[in-house]
């Protein structure tokens, strides 16, 4: 099981906005947090975990892009299942950007065996900087390592690598 620790492209979005002068109505805000306590709790509840990372570069679809690659699995996540803000979602809509794809800083991606993904999500949650996780999908053998979301229309898409820095569309 897939899961991440709360809403994605907060701290991108932030940078964003904060560089470019950009002026929305809303505020959005960084999740840079220091994640060592989450983390904690999380492996003292679930000492079985398979991966821990940070989608820092890149976001979610680079890093599990990376842990597709590495552990020669693949990946399918559920695009309803993924947490994003609706002012980073109409932020990125405006710019022209994939949520998928932008920096977080203070959020983790998880992998656990799928019996585990419950019992995780719940310590997740009952921790401030865990309380929007989700489990947004799944790992799963595939010989090509593809990274592919359902998306709400329940077609799939394949969520390639980042190539350069992400530009507009």
């Amino acid at each position: 099981a897939i899961l991440v620790s709360g809403t994605l492209g907060d701290h991108g979005v932030a940078i964003m906005s904060s560089r470019e002068s950009l002026g929305f109505e809303t505020t959005i805000q960084s999740d840079t947090a220091a994640l060592h306590e989450l983390v904690a709790r999380m492996v003292a509840a679930v000492p079985d975990i398979h991966a821990l990372r940070d989608p820092t570069r890149g976001g979610l679809a680079t890093t599990l892009n990376e842990i597709a690659m590495q552990s020669g699995v693949g990946v399918l996540i559920e695009e309803k299942a993924v947490p994003v803000r609706a002012e980073v979602r109409a932020a990125c809509e405006m710019l022209g950007f994939d949520p998928l794809y932008v920096a977080n800083e203070g959020k983790l991606v998880c992998i656990c065996a799928p019996e585990h993904a419950d019992a995780l999500l719940a310590v997740m949650r009952a921790h401030p900087l865990g309380a929007e996780a989700a489990i947004i999908g799944a790992v799963h053998a595939d010989p090509h390592h593809f990274v592919q979301m359902e998306t709400g229309f329940g077609g799939k898409r394949i969520v390639d690598w980042l190539s350069g820095d992400q530009l507009p569309r």
